[in-house]
């Protein structure tokens, strides 16, 4: 729950202009895998939402691998706030 609430507060922060920003999209992937995960913790035959959370972790996944070879500095500062582990690629 301490992870849903200080996400929630970086989306806040960020700027109404800002929501392509790299940052800001897997931020708020990032919200969304965290509340299908606990989704499916209740529901285990869940299937579409099963699907639907591989599809946004791929998404986010894409996004990170971007991130990483444009800026690595703003990859690493993003992993460490977002607390989520660094792909084994980079």
């Amino acid at each position: 729950m301490i992870k849903n609430t200080f996400s929630a507060i970086i989306l806040k922060e960020e700027n109404e202009d800002n929501k392509g920003s790299v940052e800001f999209q897997v931020v708020s992937f990032t919200n969304r895998i965290r509340r299908l995960t606990s989704h499916l913790e209740l529901h285990k035959k869940d299937y579409l939402s099963q699907r639907g959370l591989r599809k946004i972790l791929g998404k986010r996944q894409r996004l990170l691998a971007y991130l990483s070879k444009k800026n690595r500095v703003r990859y690493k500062e993003l992993i460490e706030q977002l607390e989520i582990r660094e792909t084994k690629n980079h």
